[in-house]
């Protein structure tokens, strides 16, 4: 495949060694007795957490997993962009494109990858079996730190549509949620005579100029589950969105800062009941940040954030622009931010529809069985 280079996952044991004496070194907080997590992440937890990647954690087993698919890079539009590639057994396999979110990564699809590429294997029919292809977004993970102003979502989305091209795809499904579904949006918009359907997890709820008076009780919750979101949990976005350096400075230097930071984002988005660990384990959280601290690329993914608000104002994403490319939206109960199908059906042509009955905000990661079940439905009239 032109410009594109095989790429295994592996990590410097200098990094190692430095991320060993920062741990150890860690400085906590003067503790407020009994806050919890009242105040974001609760400082016990934290150093349960941080013991646990001093002397229990053990990167080898995911490492080796990731290297058990291929991986490639490629540079695109002046940056290197990295993908983990998992052809399917299956000739009959189309190709679909997983795209993540903040603070998540490429580490949300390890549990869906073999389901969707194996399905015989899997309890499925090999029929609904795809191509996985697994982009690091811009500025994350083996994809970043980005050298350049202006990588939004837009960008992006135009930078996958030439990934996909590049590894020889014609025509492709699209799945994300999170940023993943703004930049899948974005690319069903871009290119449309290539995406043969998207699959969605996260909507913004979208009125447009339904009468207040006319809200049922699905969208009433869906505008009043926003406004919370935006009073209640919306200060990392204003930072990120704002001032992502003076806030990368922290997360870049210290490995409990960005923990702290990341893990109160999996509790409090999650279907976990204010027990993280009910939906993920302690391996899993530190898989995730893993990639964020090897790499350095704390800055630069929360930098996505500013830069999607510059492109909002320059009008650089048609944000309101209607996809006509076939979609499909699975509704998780737990997820931070949802719409009604009334409004998802006005700002997309769409064609599958599912309420889950579990699941939050990282749904390939926390209920991988029902995530692929819905993905493969959403996608089997359409291939």
């Amino acid at each position: 495949m032109a410009g594109v280079e095989a790429f295994r996952v592996e990590i410097p044991d200098p990094v190692l060694d430095d991320l060993e004496r920062r741990l150890a070194a860690t400085r906590y907080p003067a503790p407020l007795p009994g806050a919890g997590w009242d105040y974001g992440t609760d400082q016990d937890y934290l150093r349960e957490l941080v013991a646990y990647w001093q002397d229990g954690y053990d990167r080898r087993p995911t490492q080796a997993r990731l290297n058990g698919w291929d991986h490639v890079t490629t540079e695109i539009d002046g940056e290197r962009i990295h993908c983990l590639h998992a052809p399917s057994p299956v000739p009959t396999a189309r190709p679909l494109v997983l795209t993540h979110g903040w603070p998540g990564s490429i580490v949300e699809f390890l549990d869906v990858v073999e389901p969707l590429r194996d399905p015989a294997r899997h309890g499925g029919d090999e029929a609904d079996a795809f191509d996985v292809v697994a982009p690091s977004l811009p500025g994350y993970a083996f994809s970043g730190p980005t050298h350049d102003r202006g990588w939004h979502q837009g960008r992006t989305a135009r930078a996958w549509a030439e990934l996909m091209a590049r590894l020889g795809y014609d025509r492709y499904f699209a799945q994300g949620g999170d940023w993943g579904a703004f930049v899948t949006s974005q690319l069903a918009l871009a290119d449309p005579d290539h995406v043969a359907g998207i699959h969605l997890n996260m909507l913004f709820p979208n009125p447009g100029a339904t009468d207040p008076a006319t809200y049922t009780p699905d969208e009433q919750a869906a505008m009043a589950g926003f406004a919370r979101m935006t009073d209640e949990e919306g200060g990392y976005f204003r930072i990120q969105s704002t001032r992502p350096h003076t806030l990368g400075f922290a997360l870049d230097d210290s490995p409990a800062g960005l923990l702290a930071w990341i893990v109160e984002k999996f509790r409090v988005w999650s279907d976990c009941d204010g027990d993280v660990e009910r939906s993920f384990t302690k391996d899993q959280l530190l898989d995730n940040v893993m990639l964020y601290w090897v790499t350095g690329t704390a800055t630069s993914s929360v930098r996505f954030y500013a830069e999607f608000d510059r492109a909002l104002r320059a009008g650089a994403i048609p944000l309101a622009a209607r996809v006509d490319v076939p979609t499909g939206y699975a509704r998780y109960p737990k997820e931070i931010i949802t719409t009604s199908r009334r409004w998802a059906e006005a700002q997309y042509n769409l064609v599958h529809f599912a309420e889950l009955p579990r699941g939050g905000h990282f749904a390939a990661m926390e209920v991988p069985d029902l995530f692929v079940d819905d993905v493969r439905a959403c996608f089997r009239p359409l291939r």
